[in-house]
């Protein structure tokens, strides 16, 4: 699943690791959520979403219609 973590992340100065750090994971987490190699739970693309200042998981979280 592709994300838009990485630009919310970066436009708000936030390192992976205080986002990590926010959210309760791993930095190696948000590097896989990042390069699309990891999907996350619906409780942790939440609270994401929330920590990147969005309203929709579908702001940051791309999802295929596939």
């Amino acid at each position: 699943m592709e994300t838009k973590i990485r630009q919310f992340r970066q436009k708000l100065g936030i390192t992976q690791q205080e986002l990590a750090d926010s959210v309760g994971v791993t930095r190696q987490t948000v590097n896989a959520l990042e390069n699309a190699r990891y999907n996350p739970s619906l409780l942790l693309a939440y609270n994401i979403t929330k920590k990147l200042g969005k309203k929709h998981i579908e702001d940051v979280f791309v999802f295929d219609d596939d």
